[in-house]
């Protein structure tokens, strides 16, 4: 089988930012994304969009094709305004984090269009807990020889990239023990979690062609993975992240992402040579340790199977990224990382402020307090946004 892999600027961005919709005084989640999106359906000569999601409660910022990540937060930062332009008359806000602290997945609703109806019929239980918010980010590759290491290098960074944004201690009004139970919830989908490595194009168009003949997928556009590669753009695509609420943090996150592809394949095709994969044990462990402990988390940063604290060696990453920060114009953003690192997690510093461990049930207007904290971070980062 061949998949056409389409043509893309080397190291051009894209950014999906998923945003939950809730009650501006309650803080509960509202099944309206719909009605919104009728509010916002005029004509737009406009590179962004706001779309809907697989659950009503949930609308996601997407930007065009952005030669920048200063152009990709200009672009979330203005389809933000138009969304809370409208929201404002509907008393709602917009709230990210990688879940809703309180609210109950089954009691929320789906969207009636077919592929996410199709996806809830095929998972039925654990489709319908997908009650999660996230960050992707795209970034342009301009030959498909690039794909496979590129992929391959922001896997040995998956734990870094997590536990950065790491922001859902909280399920259905319990502390779960984990800086991100999103991670644990998304994995249950039969087609997401993590991805397999290939040395080439070849040996991943052969495992989709597998998927397809066995029905595993429809299309190559359902293999879900937290990190891959996305032939319709000509990208790789990572999926790692927890929703976070501030642009700052956006940029942080998708500067880290733009700069790990960019030193791995920014050359020419011909000169990229294969980024060394983990053994997938350490691969799982790493996702794991991270879901888990967030910035406290011990990473094994090779397959020699050596340790640090990823914080430590995000530190180290970060220096080592500066020059190529610097020739794609984006150190502002990726200073912003050192930032996220001294903050801490969201996730802790959502139980710092209600004082839970694992298996506490968590009083419900506390925890409404969080989302619309989050939630005044959120809008705050968009309207004041230069």
């Amino acid at each position: 089988m061949r998949l056409g892999f389409a043509e893309s600027a080397q190291s051009t961005v894209g950014i999906e930012w998923e945003l939950g919709l809730v009650d501006a005084a309650t803080g509960q989640l509202r099944n309206v994304g719909d009605d919104i999106l009728a509010k916002l359906d005029e004509p737009s000569d406009e590179p962004f969009q706001v779309v809907g999601e697989f659950m009503l409660n949930t609308l996601e910022l997407v930007t065009g094709v952005c030669g920048s990540v200063e152009e990709g937060l200009d672009q979330l930062a203005g389809a933000g305004n138009q969304l809370l332009d409208v929201l404002v008359d509907k008393e709602l806000s917009i709230f990210s984090q990688g879940t809703h602290p309180f609210a109950i997945a089954l009691d929320e609703r789906i969207s009636s269009a077919s592929r996410y109806q199709k996806m809830l019929d095929r998972t039925q239980y654990w489709g319908q807990q997908m009650l999660i918010y996230g960050l992707h980010t795209h970034v342009g590759l301009d030959h498909v020889a690039k794909a496979m290491p590129a992929v391959n290098q922001l896997i040995q960074y998956y734990p870094h990239l997590l536990a950065l944004s790491a922001s859902s201690p909280f399920w259905g009004g319990y502390d779960t023990g984990y800086v991100s139970q999103r991670t644990l919830v998304f994995q249950q989908l039969p087609t997401s979690g993590l991805p397999f490595q290939f040395h080439n194009w070849a040996d991943y168009e052969a495992v989709v062609a597998d998927l397809l003949h066995v029905g595993v997928v429809d299309d190559v556009s359902e293999v879900r993975w937290d990190i891959r590669p996305v032939p319709r753009f000509g990208t790789v695509e990572q999926r790692v992240c927890d929703g976070v609420s501030t642009l700052q943090q956006v940029g942080a996150i998708t500067a880290l992402t733009q700069c790990l592809v960019h030193e791995a394949v920014g050359s020419d095709a011909d000169a990229v040579t294969n980024v060394d994969n983990l053994p997938p044990w350490y691969v799982q462990e790493n996702k794991w340790r991270a879901a888990r402990y967030g910035l406290e988390a011990i990473v094994i940063i090779d397959s020699a199977g050596t340790e640090l604290l990823v914080t430590d060696h995000l530190h180290r990453v970060l220096n080592r990224l500066e020059p190529v920060a610097a020739e794609l114009g984006c150190a502002r953003e990726l200073s912003w990382v050192a930032d996220m690192i001294k903050m801490g997690t969201a996730a802790t510093r959502q139980r710092d402020k209600v004082g839970s461990t694992f298996g506490t049930k968590v009083d419900h207007d506390t925890l409404a307090d969080l989302v619309l904290h989050s939630a005044s971070e959120t809008s705050e980062s968009i309207r004041s946004w230069k």
